[in-house]
C-alpha cells in the first residue's frame, strides 16, 4: 500500500514538473528567417482530460495562426508554417494524450524530440 502512494505522488510530481517546465517556454519557430514565436501558457488546465487536452489543441492552434500569418495570397506559406509550428510544439509537450489528439485531429506526427551530445 505504501508503494502505491510513492507511485501516485511520483506520477503527479512528473506530471506537475513537466507541465511547469512546458509553461514556462513552449515557442513556435515559425519561419526559418523571420525567428517569431509565442509561448503558449497551459498550467490552468487539467491535461488529464480530453476537455484540457482539447483546450490546449486549441491554444496552440491559435497561436501558430498569430505567428504565421502572412499577407493574402500567401495561404500554402501559412499552412506550411502552421503544420511546423503545432508539430514542433505538441513535440515539445510531449504529453502522450495531447499527440493522440493531434493524430486525431490532422492525420499527422508531431515531430519527435531528440537529445544529442
Amino acid at each position: 500500500m505504501n508503494s502505491n502512494v510513492k507511485t501516485d505522488k511520483r506520477t503527479v510530481l512528473g506530471y506537475a514538473s513537466t507541465m511547469w517546465l512546458a509553461c514556462v517556454l513552449v515557442a513556435f519557430n515559425a519561419h526559418a528567417n523571420d525567428e517569431r514565436s509565442e509561448t503558449v501558457k497551459f498550467s490552468d488546465l487539467n491535461l488529464s482530460s480530453p476537455a484540457g487536452v482539447e483546450a490546449l489543441y486549441g491554444r496552440i492552434h491559435a497561436a501558430a495562426r498569430r505567428v504565421c500569418d502572412q499577407p493574402a495570397g500567401e495561404q500554402a506559406a501559412v499552412k506550411g508554417c502552421m503544420t511546423k509550428a503545432e508539430n514542433g510544439a505538441i513535440g515539445k509537450v510531449n504529453l502522450p494524450l495531447l499527440t493522440t489528439f493531434y493524430q486525431q485531429k490532422t492525420g499527422r506526427q508531431p515531430q519527435a524530440i531528440t537529445a544529442s551530445r
